[in-house]
């Protein structure tokens, strides 16, 4: 292992360490507590995060987060802001181990708010026992958008963008990009995605999104890999014989990752563009993969460490970088957002922080600034939906080395707001 492996790997490894010299020494009822001490805290939160797996850099990464979030909201604290307590607790990526540590979190600590969930079939879980709680559950890294269609609830807010909005971003993408193609022939499309709610969900936003706006196209096949697939040989040959002009991938995290390294070997990047308009632009992505990612590919998140290029982007960036030792991914930026927007949302409801009804009235009118956010642009919630409206962003790896280890990161931008994304879509849509 070289040097530069081993100093991205080293505060991740002291990270466990402390948790498991943690879980050694606290007793089975308690959880790990950031922020207010219990007896000064206005606000007790749970927040729940893989920490362990292939989807564990997300969890450890929110942590990081929701750190900078208490510090940032410390130095910038007004005389009636909220004390928050944060409580962790590591799902790993099981819904009976995230229901357990919700209601633990709601019946003996005292929550009124849960934060977190990556996994979106955990979320579901989570959002039905904030919703018999009378709880808040504030999303910050799920995607699927069956969280604000089906299995809304009054007190379920979204501060990162879902599958709805990636999709469609992607979509108008496709218009704009393959525009000399599509005005010749139909796009013949491939789609591979993880076998359980997310995959399914984006497949069917994608395909609406493609419809609303005329896109013209052909289903050239469509794969389903279970979640952990440990050999994608059988799924890449199987894309290459069917010859699409585009690839849309939607896996994430380390199962992205051990797709792309192994297509690399292939012929799977020269026969077909390839395009992942969820996680697949992740910085955990690039950093994992360093000289092996391969350039040209088409690629978004939920969050850009090179992009938009403004002060608070930098900050943040930055200041997780000094503090954690190597740049983050979007899990981080997700988890920063969502302890931000309920310390907000709580101060703008008043002083009596008991009041759920007037905070539920906040979140619905909540704008705040992001670090995603362009210059001149404020993200904000849509009341009838509870699902943030922010600007979406897709590129094209192209070679950058300012983020070590990463050898690439996402250029050529194409950048699509709000209006845009939502244009054509009706309030029972």
């Amino acid at each position: 292992m070289n040097r530069v492996r081993i100093r991205y790997l080293y505060p991740s490894v002291l990270f466990l360490s402390a948790v498991y010299l943690l879980l050694l020494s606290t007793p089975q009822s308690a959880a790990e507590a950031l922020g207010a001490p219990e007896e000064q805290a206005d606000i007790t939160v749970g927040c729940l995060y893989p920490m362990s797996g292939r989807a564990g850099v997300l969890g450890r990464d929110s942590v990081f987060g929701i750190r900078l979030a208490l510090k940032y909201l410390e130095d910038h604290a007004s005389p009636d802001s909220p004390r928050l307590r944060i409580l962790l607790g590591d799902t790993k990526s099981k819904r009976s181990t995230a229901a357990t540590l919700a209601s633990r979190f709601i019946e003996d600590e005292g929550a009124r708010f849960l934060c977190g969930v990556v996994n979106s079939s955990v979320a579901i879980e989570v959002t039905s026992i904030a919703k018999s709680a009378g709880a808040f559950f504030i999303g910050t890294d799920h995607a699927s958008s069956r969280l604000t269609g089906e299995f809304f609830h009054d007190r379920y807010f979204r501060v990162t963008n879902d599958t709805r909005q990636s999709m469609t971003a992607g979509a108008l993408f496709i218009k704009d990009y393959f525009a000399d193609h599509l005005a010749k022939k139909p796009l013949r499309i491939s789609y591979l995605g993880p076998d359980y709610e997310y995959g399914y969900q984006v497949w069917t936003d994608f395909r609406e999104a493609l419809a609303r706006f005329g896109v013209n196209y052909e289903i050239a096949g469509v794969l389903w890999p279970r979640l952990s697939e440990p050999d994608y040989s059988h799924y890449i040959n199987e894309l290459i014989r069917q010859k699409p002009d585009l690839v849309v991938n939607s896996l994430w995290g380390g199962d992205f990752v051990a797709f792309v390294t192994q297509a690399t070997d292939t012929q799977l990047f020269r026969t077909s563009r390839f395009a992942n308009f969820e996680k697949g632009g992740d910085y955990e992505i690039f950093a994992q993969l360093g000289d092996k990612m391969p350039l040209g590919l088409l690629l978004a998140s939920r969050h850009h460490n090179n992009w938009p290029d403004t002060e608070f982007n930098r900050w943040f960036v930055d200041e997780f970088q000094r503090k954690a030792g190597y740049y983050p991914s979007s899990g981080a930026q997700g988890a920063f957002t969502g302890i931000v927007a309920i310390a907000e949302a709580v101060k703008n409801a008043g002083a009596n922080y008991k009041d759920l009804a007037a905070i539920e009235q906040a979140f619905e009118q909540l704008t705040l600034t992001t670090p995603e956010d362009p210059a001149g642009f404020q993200s904000s919630m849509d009341p009838d939906s509870h699902q943030i409206r922010q600007v979406m962003a897709i590129g094209e790896t192209v070679p950058d080395e300012r983020y070590p280890p990463a050898k690439v990161m996402l250029g050529n931008w194409h950048i699509y707001y709000p209006s845009e994304l939502e244009s054509g879509l009706t309030k029972t849509e």
